[in-house]
């Protein structure tokens, strides 16, 4: 078993197991790291908590909903803010959160009352807003705080607001991907089947496990919308809560993230016979398998070649433009679960970056499997790193960038590593023909940026060379291309608009109708589902 010694973690020989490197022609059971275990003491891991997994990744993207912790502020702030889970009633999801704000005395003497006080300070500050979820926390599940009938009374004393209550407790579960469970099964065990929705296509889907950081939902919902496919919910991202509600009316779940929301899906699947399809929203070979998957389902492969079509000669030549001048540069590929391997083969064979290192936080056994099976011979697969350890591995593998998150981010810049913000992202949206287009270009920013190699010269010790003019990002891509690349007129750089999400949000589509199949257009604002949670 070809595992990897860290030399910072000799003194924790229970971490020797977490990292293995991938040798040549070796099975994938010699090189699969143990993962999803306790975090071991001693080692500061960067996981977060169970709490964190339902509330941050999965609860907070719903955008028309009073989202509360029952718990101290620390809680809150640190589950607020840090992902751009955007959404087209004005992001109030992201502008706002609130907290019980849990003191010492309400450990001591219960915080039952504060919390229903709380619950309708916030319903009046905010009278639009009639949705709201509550989410535990350690201290309130300590305590015993009973969260579920606060939220009962409340109920029946304002009887048109309705109240969703996750208890997943930081403590819940070895990650957040605990979390992820515990929300999962609450949201299909207290909410869906309380709703039943309006149906205006014969073709309807729930797009599962997608969050919609920096519009992803957006793109990836105009390519179902343009196959005539109404998407009745979206689990979570710029989703409305009583459309999640009415997930039980779908024909099809469309899982994005397996890691977050394969759960729902597959409880779907056995109370309600609606059939799970996983598809892939990264790279183009991924986004056109996944379609054509879709497309064959409803018997319409035809229009989902078309939209394959014209995607892709819109946007390979910028792709390839950018794959040109990243052949070979060496990534270090560390988010937090299902991009492990959403990533890994796709930036390899579309732009030829080379993954040297593959590692996960909060993944399982099946995300590692995948993820180092997508990766090429030499790379290094690490479950639950601490920043020391990455930091080694960052010394060793001398990458040429890497894609994280934003803590691990600011400590590769400290050693002069560019990285890529894999969970919030930097100019996204990254999904679809566009989003991949748009990431190929922040990595080629990123690594041939000037003032990143400025950063390598110590302007108190190093010589400032004086034989060079101004160089431009240029100067450093083109060095060694052949001149048919560099003067090609065929591949062009990227030509997306700084932000294309607002014309996606006016586009009127057509829809066949569900019970004559006569295609009928329904405008952008029905599409939306624009509510009174608007702010």
């Amino acid at each position: 078993m070809p595992y990897h010694q860290f030399d910072c973690s000799v003194c924790i020989p229970e971490r020797l197991k977490h990292a293995v490197d991938k040798g040549e022609g070796e099975q994938l059971t010699d090189a699969l790291p143990l993962g999803y275990l306790n975090t071991i003491p001693g080692t500061i891991s960067e996981r977060g908590c169970a709490y964190c997994g339902a509330k941050h990744v999965i609860g907070t993207p719903m955008k028309d909903v009073i989202h509360i912790s029952h718990g101290p502020v620390g809680c809150t702030y640190d589950t607020w803010q840090t992902k751009r889970y955007i959404s087209d009633n004005g992001c109030f999801q992201l502008k706002y959160t609130f907290a019980s704000d849990m003191k010492e005395a309400n450990v001591v003497f219960g915080a039952e009352k504060m919390l229903k006080k709380n619950i309708i300070e916030a319903f009046k500050a905010f009278p639009n807003i009639k949705r709201m979820t509550i989410y535990q926390t350690c201290a309130s599940a300590l305590i015993g705080d009973d969260i579920n009938a606060i939220a009962e009374e409340v109920m029946e004393d304002m009887p048109d607001v309705r109240i969703f209550v996750c208890n997943s407790p930081g403590f819940a579960g070895p990650s957040q991907s605990g979390g992820h469970h515990k929300i999962n099964l609450a949201w299909i065990n207290q909410m869906v089947g309380t709703v039943e929705p309006e149906i205006y296509s014969k073709r309807v889907i729930n797009y599962v496990g997608e969050y919609n950081i920096q519009g992803d939902q957006e793109i990836m919902k105009d390519y179902f919308h343009r196959m005539g496919i109404q998407v009745l919910s979206t689990f979570t991202g710029n989703g409305r809560f009583d459309d999640l509600c009415a997930m039980h009316r779908a024909h099809l779940n469309v899982l994005e993230c397996a890691r977050s929301a394969e759960y729902i899906c597959d409880e779907l699947r056995v109370r309600y016979g609606i059939p799970r399809m996983d598809i892939d929203g990264f790279g183009f070979e991924a986004i056109s398998d996944s379609l054509l998957k879709i497309g064959y389902f409803f018997g319409i492969e035809d229009k989902a070649r078309q939209i394959i079509k014209e995607e892709t000669e819109r946007w390979k030549p910028e792709l390839d433009w950018y794959a040109a001048r990243l052949k070979g540069k060496k990534v270090c590929l560390w988010p937090g679960g299902s991009k492990l391997w959403h990533w890994a083969h796709s930036i390899h064979a579309e732009m030829g970056v080379e993954v040297v290192s593959v590692y996960t936080k909060f993944g399982h056994q099946g995300d590692m499997e995948k993820g180092i099976s997508r990766c090429e011979p030499g790379a290094l697969a690490i479950d639950d790193p601490n920043e020391l350890e990455s930091l080694e591995a960052m010394y060793k593998l001398k990458p040429d960038i890497i894609f994280t998150g934003k803590r691990p981010g600011e400590v590769a810049k400290k050693i002069r590593v560019p990285y890529l913000n894999a969970h919030g992202y930097h100019n996204g949206p990254y999904k679809g023909y566009e989003g991949w287009v748009r990431f190929a270009r922040d990595i080629y920013n990123a690594i041939y940026s000037p003032i990143h190699k400025l950063s390598f010269l110590d302007i108190s010790k190093d010589e400032i060379p004086t034989d060079r003019s101004f160089a431009t990002q240029r100067t450093f891509s083109d060095g060694i291309l052949s001149d048919e690349i560099k003067n090609s007129t065929e591949l062009r750089q990227c030509t997306s608009k700084y932000d294309p999400i607002p014309d996606l949000r006016v586009k009127s589509y057509k829809f066949p109708d569900p019970e004559t199949g006569i295609e009928k257009e329904i405008p952008a604002d029905k599409i939306a589902r624009k509510n009174s949670g608007t702010v």
